[in-house]
């Protein structure tokens, strides 16, 4: 990923969420908590996938295995502090599959009530490759941005998680309530030297999130504009699979 697509970013102001390194961390789960019994309800496949399957760890330890590859050549080139990573959270940092294995168990779709309820129990746990790669980003010298549209009210349930497990991050992003969905107002604040955090300016070198619109510029509607809106996946761009829900919806 070159300096290119960075323009295509744009400004967002957030509140509230302060800059956190590594916290000494409990022990990682190897997989979500288990949630109590209930009725017999079909659960969809989807989030069998992401609870169940061998490929979905596979799958994440490769994608930041290829990652951190791509980061480590980078970090080669530039000053310590001069370069920063972007990531969204959910169903990329942090896994929040529990909560949708109980809303299908009870036949209830998303509400926005809900899921607050869910983030402020802080039950959320990291992904499998997540810890390891933003500590060798920490260690490259690298900055590390979590741009999330969890709101302004859930980051500091987001941000206590993110502690609890040693998730390193100079600064988090939250959505604002009159604020896009997609990403590129925070984004071009972590490269114009513009965050909460009063981080200097700084070049981006790698995005990884889940969701098409967690990535600058990009949007649903590329995937009817042939391959070349997809050059910069697997060299700056690094995309988690989320089968649950998205904006492909």
């Amino acid at each position: 990923m070159r300096a290119r697509w960075i323009p295509l970013v744009i400004l967002v102001v957030t509140s509230g969420c302060r800059t956190a390194g590594p916290a000494a961390p409990p022990a990682t789960p190897t997989t979500p908590p288990a949630t109590p019994a209930g009725p017999a309800v079909p659960i969809p496949a989807s989030i069998r996938w992401v609870r169940q399957s061998a490929e979905h760890r596979a799958v994440f330890v490769q994608t930041y295995r290829i990652a951190t590859a791509y980061v480590e050549r980078e970090a080669a080139r530039r000053d310590p502090g001069t370069w920063a990573v972007a990531l969204d959270a959910d169903e990329t940092v942090i896994d929040n599959s529990v909560y949708q294995l109980e809303r299908a168990r009870q036949g209830l779709p998303f509400t926005p009530e809900s899921w607050a309820a869910w983030t402020h129990r802080r039950e959320a746990v990291p992904l499998p490759g997540a810890l390891a790669f933003l500590s060798r980003v920490r260690a490259l010298g690298g900055r590390i941005a979590i741009i999330t549209n969890r709101t302004q009210a859930q980051c500091p349930d987001t941000e206590a998680v993110f502690h609890a497990y040693g998730l390193a991050y100079d600064v988090m992003l939250c959505r604002s309530h009159d604020e896009p969905a997609d990403k590129n107002a925070r984004l071009r604040s972590v490269v114009e030297g513009t965050t909460s955090a009063n981080l200097p300016p700084l070049e981006l070198v790698a995005v990884l999130g889940d969701n098409i619109q967690d990535f600058p510029g990009k949007s649903q509607a590329i995937r009817k504009q042939g391959d070349e809106p997809f050059a910069e996946f697997g060299a700056g761009f690094f995309v988690l699979p989320n089968p649950m829900y998205g904006s492909w919806e």
